[in-house]
């Protein structure tokens, strides 16, 4: 009887544990649901914390394969040729770019041509196929020359304002980024198969190109 009587205290024990459970589950689901209900609005684009200008000019040269690729393909080639320089390429990319961009917001609006975009896919992309040996002196000349038409193109379109001062710095900020990024990487690569898989990167850089040369013909 002593057994029988602690096995249904047990039991009933055991269905009051289920019941309670149960009914804090289902209060944990109606707060829940109701702190969901009550949420605050949500802000995507960070306008009214100060940093949208800057947001939108790095988000502009990301999210734009015709600044991004070619920039990407400078600096395989620079990591490709070695330290000295990457750190060349690393500085003179954002610095051209950014007194391209300045001299552009002075200008009137203009559009970028696609054969002149197509052109430097084709260019940097044939030059880290081949690993072409060019001297520190041409390696400047060529990022400068790229982050001037580039920096030029992008402040011709953002007209005339601080807010268009401040997007490109942020933009000039994205491209430092990710040349160094990407030339420290290269550079650090010993192994011959890894040179090869770069080189073999800046072949579908220049293929994209002769595609959208096709394209704009």
């Amino acid at each position: 009887r002593c057994g029988r009587y602690r096995w249904c205290l047990f039991h009933v024990e055991g269905v009051g544990m289920k019941s309670l459970s149960r009914s804090r589950l289902r209060t944990c689901g109606i707060v829940t649901f109701a702190v969901l209900l009550c949420s605050g609005p949500a802000e995507a684009h960070l306008n009214s914390t100060g940093m949208g200008p800057i947001y939108d000019g790095l988000m502009h040269f990301l999210m734009t394969p015709e600044d991004l690729v070619p920039a990407l393909a400078l600096a395989l080639l620079a990591g490709l040729r070695g330290a000295a320089y990457g750190r060349r390429a690393s500085f003179t990319l954002p610095v051209a770019w950014l007194v391209g961009s300045l001299f552009g917001l002075t200008a009137a609006a203009t559009t970028g041509s696609a054969v002149l975009s197509s052109s430097w896919f084709v260019l940097l992309g044939g030059l880290v196929i081949a690993d072409a040996k060019l001297s520190l002196s041409a390696m400047t000349a060529l990022a400068a020359l790229f982050g001037l038409v580039h920096g030029y193109l992008n402040g011709s379109g953002m007209g005339q304002s601080g807010f268009a001062v401040v997007a490109v710095l942020g933009l000039t900020a994205g491209v430092f980024v990710l040349i160094v990024l990407a030339a420290a990487f290269v550079v650090q690569l010993r192994a011959h198969w890894a040179r090869i898989a770069v080189r073999v990167a800046g072949s579908w850089i220049a293929a994209s190109g002769l595609l959208m040369l096709g394209w704009s013909f």
